[in-house]
C-alpha cells in the first residue's frame, strides 16, 4: 500500500505527529479551559515542522488541502502594512480562508502626542537608542497614520473576516515590541519628551476594537467568542452615552467573553462609567456559556459585583470567572444562586472578602446548593484586610508554589471529564499553532511578542494522586464546616487546595462521596 492509498483520517494523524498539537480546544465548562484558551500568544511555527508541512502540501492537491487544515486554522496578524498585506493574501484564497477558526490581532501602542511633529522631533534625539536608528520610528509613525487615515485596516479586516467562514474566536492582543519598549524607556528618562511624543494603548485598543466589531457585523460572521488580555476601559467609554445600534447584534452572538482590563489609572471610576454599557451588553448576551472578567492582581476592583453584572441571569451559563475583586460573601452567593441550575465551573481568582464576610459561608453555599458544580478554583483568595496589610509592608502579590513543587500546581485537581474523548471542540485545533503565514519568511512571528494580561495563563491540568493509593487529609470531617479551619483573617495555600476539593465533595480518595 502506498501513501496515496491511506485514508484522510490516517493522513491527518500523521500530520498531527509532524506538527504536534499538545493542547486541544476543550469545552467551556472544563476547569482546564482557560489553561488552553489563555492569553498566551501563539508561538512562531517551528521552522522544520513548517517546512515539512509545506513540502507535504506540494505533493498533490489532496495533500495540499489536508495540510491547509493545519497551517490556517489559526491566523495571527499584526496591525502593520506588512501584516495587513499578508492577511489580505490569505483572505483572497478561499481554499485557505475557509479553514480559519481563530483570528488573533496583535495591536501595538499608538504614537499620539506630537504625532504630526515627529519628523522634526525624533531626528533631534541621539542618532541611535542602543542599536536602533531613530529614523525607524519615523517610518512607524507614518505607517500608523497612513493606515488609519486611508482606512486600510478597515478594508482588509472586513475582507478577511468575511472570507473566514468558519471563524469561531477573535482575540485582540496588546503588542509592545523591543524597539517600542526602548523608545518608551528613553522618553520616560527624559521628561521634556513625554509631552511631545507618547505611545498610548487606549487609542490603539479603541481603534482595533471598533474596526474588528465593524468587520464582524459587515460580514455576518459566525464568530461567537471574543477575548482580550489587556482591554482598556477608556476604549469603551465612547459607546457609553451613544451605544451603536448594532451592539445588541454582536452581544446576542456571544457564547464566550474573556476580558482582562489593563492597569490604568483610577480603574474603579472608569469601570463605574462603563456600568451602563455592561448592562446593555450582558442583558443582550442571552447565549452566554462562559464569562471571565479580570483586573490586575495587585489592584483589585472595589466596585460591587452587580455594578458590572446587573443581576443578569444567563440561562446557558456553564462557567463563570472573575479575578481581583473586593467583595462581600453575599455578592458571590447571589450570583452563584442565580446560576445554580447549570453552572459547572466557578473561578474566583484573587478575590478578597471584606470585613464581616467569611469564606466558609461562601463555600458552604457552594457545597450544599450548587449541585451541578464540577470544579471551583480559588487561587490566591484572601481577606481584604490581610491583603492590604501585606501591601503596606511592600510584599508582592504572593503566588502559589511553582509547578512541579511538592505542593503541586494550581490546576492539579482531578477533572471529572479529563478522559472524556468526546468532550473536545474541534479536536485537531489547538491554541498554539502556525500563524497562518503563506510564507514563513514573511512572518512577523519572532520579531515581537504580545503582552499578557494579569497572569491569565493558567497551568495545565495534571492528575492528582491516583485513586488507587489511599490518602486522607480531612480527618473524616468531609461534611463539617469546622474542617475548613477558616479563621476570617487569612487563607493559606494548603487551606485553599483543601477548600476546592471540599466544595465539590472530593476531599480525599477515601472519603469522596459525591
Amino acid at each position: 500500500m502506498g501513501i496515496l492509498d491511506l485514508s484522510n483520517e490516517l493522513l491527518r494523524e500523521i500530520l498531527d505527529h509532524i506538527e504536534s498539537d499538545p493542547e486541544k480546544l476543550i469545552s467551556l465548562d472544563r476547569r482546564a479551559y482557560l489553561s488552553q484558551e489563555s492569553f498566551k500568544p501563539p508561538p512562531p511555527p517551528d521552522r522544520d515542522q513548517a517546512q515539512d508541512i509545506a513540502n507535504f502540501r506540494l505533493t498533490c492537491k489532496r495533500f495540499s488541502d489536508l495540510g491547509a487544515l493545519h497551517q490556517f486554522s489559526r491566523v495571527t496578524t499584526r496591525f502593520s502594512r506588512k501584516g495587513l498585506k499578508r492577511l489580505e493574501n490569505i483572505a483572497s484564497q478561499e481554499h485557505l480562508a475557509k479553514h480559519v477558526k481563530k483570528f488573533s490581532y496583535m495591536v501595538p501602542f499608538f504614537y499620539v502626542e506630537g504625532r504630526e511633529r515627529v519628523r522634526e522631533l525624533l531626528p533631534t534625539l541621539p542618532a541611535s537608542l542602543g542599536p536602533l536608528d531613530v529614523r525607524h520610528f519615523v517610518q512607524k509613525v507614518n505607517e500608523q497614520r497612513e493606515i488609519v487615515q486611508t482606512q486600510e485596516d478597515v478594508r482588509v479586516l472586513k475582507k478577511a473576516i468575511s472570507a473566514f467562514t468558519s471563524l469561531q474566536h477573535v482575540q485582540i492582543l496588546r503588542l509592545q515590541d523591543q524597539e517600542d519598549g526602548m523608545l518608551i524607556s528613553y522618553i520616560r528618562q527624559h521628561d521634556q519628551l513625554s509631552q511631545l511624543v507618547e505611545l498610548k494603548w487606549a487609542p490603539a485598543c479603541s481603534h482595533s476594537t471598533k474596526t474588528i466589531g465593524a468587520a464582524l457585523l459587515a460580514s455576518r460572521s459566525p464568530c461567537s467568542r471574543f477575548s482580550s488580555p489587556m482591554l482598556s476601559p477608556q476604549s469603551a467609554l465612547g459607546a457609553v452615552n451613544d451605544p451603536p445600534p448594532t451592539l445588541n447584534v454582536l452581544a446576542e452572538r456571544l457564547t464566550c467573553l474573556e476580558l482582562h482590563f489593563d492597569d490604568g489609572t483610577d480603574l474603579d471610576n472608569r469601570m463605574r462609567e462603563l456600568s451602563t454599557l455592561s448592562k446593555v451588553v450582558f442583558n443582550a448576551a442571552k447565549n452566554m456559556q462562559a464569562v471571565h472578567i479580570g483586573f490586575p492582581s495587585h489592584r483589585p476592583l472595589s466596585l460591587k459585583l452587580e455594578e458590572i453584572f446587573h443581576n443578569v441571569k444567563w440561562d446557558k451559563l456553564l462557567a463563570f470567572g472573575i479575578q481581583a475583586w473586593r467583595l462581600d460573601a453575599e455578592e458571590i452567593i447571589g450570583l452563584a444562586r442565580r446560576h445554580r441550575e447549570r453552572l459547572r465551573g466557578l473561578r474566583l481568582r484573587d478575590v478578597l472578602l471584606k470585613d464581616g464576610s467569611r469564606w466558609k459561608d461562601v463555600l458552604a453555599f457552594l457545597r450544599e446548593d450548587m449541585m451541578r458544580l464540577d470544579w471551583v478554583s480559588l487561587r490566591r483568595i484572601d481577606y481584604e484586610k490581610h491583603f492590604d496589610e501585606q501591601w503596606v509592608l511592600g510584599a508582592e502579590v504572593p503566588d502559589d508554589p511553582p509547578i512541579g513543587s511538592d505542593s503541586d500546581d494550581d490546576e492539579s485537581d482531578w477533572d471529572p471529564h479529563e478522559d472524556d474523548e468526546h468532550d473536545t471542540l474541534n479536536g485537531n485545533v489547538d491554541d498554539e499553532a502556525s500563524d497562518g503565514s503563506l510564507d514563513d519568511s514573511d512572518s512577523d512571528a519572532g520579531t515581537d511578542e504580545p503582552e499578557q494580561g494579569g497572569n491569565i495563563h493558567f497551568p495545565p491540568l495534571s492528575p492528582d494522586t491516583p485513586a488507587s493509593v489511599p490518602w486522607c487529609n480531612c480527618s473524616g470531617h468531609t461534611g463539617s464546616i469546622e474542617a475548613l479551619g477558616d479563621d476570617g483573617v487569612a487563607v493559606t495555600y494548603s487551606q485553599r487546595k483543601f477548600w476546592e476539593k471540599w466544595v465539590v465533595r472530593r476531599t480525599c480518595a477515601e472519603h469522596c462521596h459525591k
